[in-house]
Order: C-alpha cells, then structure tokens, then sequence
C-alpha cells in the first residue's frame, strides 16, 4: 500500500489492490484532486479513516448514447413537471447529497472535509452541479468533476426528494454531454440503479486510455 506525502503525485493506477484501492493519505486539494481524475482515481473514505484514494477494475461507466429512459420517466419528463438548471446552488446540492441515506450504508463519505474541497472545485470551475426544481424548491440533483478537456464527466453523488426528480435531471445533464460529445461519464463503481440506466462495467484499462486523449 502507498502512504501520500505532500507532493502531488499518485502510482500507478495498476498497483491498486483487487478492491480498486490504490493509495492513504495525502490531502484534499484542488491540484491533487484534478490530477486523482484525470488519473482515473478518486477519493472515498469515511470520517474515521485517513483519506483512501481508489481505481476499480472493472469501472462503471455510461456512453451518453446508451442512456436508457423508461416509459414512465418518459413521460414525466413530457409533463415538464421539473425545471433543471445547471451551477445555481452548488453548496445545497452537494449538501443534500450528504444528507441521502443509502442501502447499505452508515453515516456518508460526504464529510465536511469533502464538502469544502468540492465547493473549492466548483469555485475554480471543476465541480459542476445539476440542480431541479418543482415550485420553485430544489428537489434533486447532483454534481461531479467535469474534464472537458478529455471530454469525460465524473458523477459523484445525486439527490431526490421527489419521485424521478433525480433521474430526470441525470437525462437533462446526459443530453447535454452528448450534445457536447462527451465520451463517456465516469459512475465509478457498480450499482443496479446505474446498470437501469445504461451503465455498463469496461476494465480499467480501456478506461484509462479515454483519460490519455
């Protein structure tokens, strides 16, 4: 296992363990999280752990063109029920992803820390987020790490309070990568909720050379 000291750099995402975990330590900071998903790493750990940065093999990823929208979704999507918008509200949204409780898990590895690093991200025009609305109240979301230069988005988390308030923003954001031909968005690691979607697992290799463009 590598142990981070203070210079920005990461090995190889290759030596990471059968579980995708490659590195411990280091810090949240805009340059070392740029260079992590430009790399194909990402942190995620809990408030008790040292950060944890990981590479999974296989990796989770949508094409744009293979997003898949159900009938129902369809049509509340036609209805216009939801306005969506893009970068109004980073903080809240990344704020009530931290909130979501989830299958499986205790707690969130959206800690503070991880808040204040993203929101440093969003500041300098990294971290995007997807917000929607009904009535006027934020009922959904999500945001990531945009690489335009790769054309790669990484998703990081998504919110909803209200039936299809996320799914519907995910097709919004979805829409808009493809007609900015995007490659592909990074989902991360495996989910049923995402295989629904489109989503599909490709090795890390294969991967990795889409972050080479």
């Amino acid at each position: 296992m590598i142990y981070l000291d203070g210079s920005i750099k990461f090995p190889s995402p290759a030596d990471a363990s059968d579980e995708g975990l490659l590195a411990i330590g280091g810090d949240l900071s805009p340059e070392r999280l740029l260079l992590a998903y430009r790399s194909g790493i990402f942190p995620w750990y809990d408030e008790q752990d040292p950060i944890l940065w990981w590479s999974p093999n296989p990796r989770m990823v949508l094409f744009p063109k293979d997003l898949k929208i159900s009938k129902s979704l369809q049509k509340t999507i036609n209805k216009k029920l939801f306005q969506v918008t893009h970068n109004q509200c980073f903080s809240e949204v990344i704020r009530n992803c931290s909130q979501m409780k989830r299958e499986g898990q205790q707690g969130t590895w959206i800690t503070e820390e991880m808040i204040t690093a993203y929101e440093n991200l969003h500041q300098l025009g990294h971290a995007v987020s997807v917000e929607v609305w009904m009535d006027g109240e934020l009922v959904g979301g999500l945001y990531g790490i945009d690489l335009p230069e790769k054309k790669v988005f990484c998703g990081e988390s998504m919110f909803t309070k209200v039936s299809d308030a996320s799914k519907v923003g995910f097709a919004h954001w979805v829409a808009y990568l493809e007609e900015n031909d995007y490659l592909l968005i990074d989902c991360q690691v495996y989910t049923r909720h995402l295989e629904t979607l489109g989503a599909q697992e490709i090795s890390r290799e294969v991967f990795l050379k889409y972050l080479k463009n």
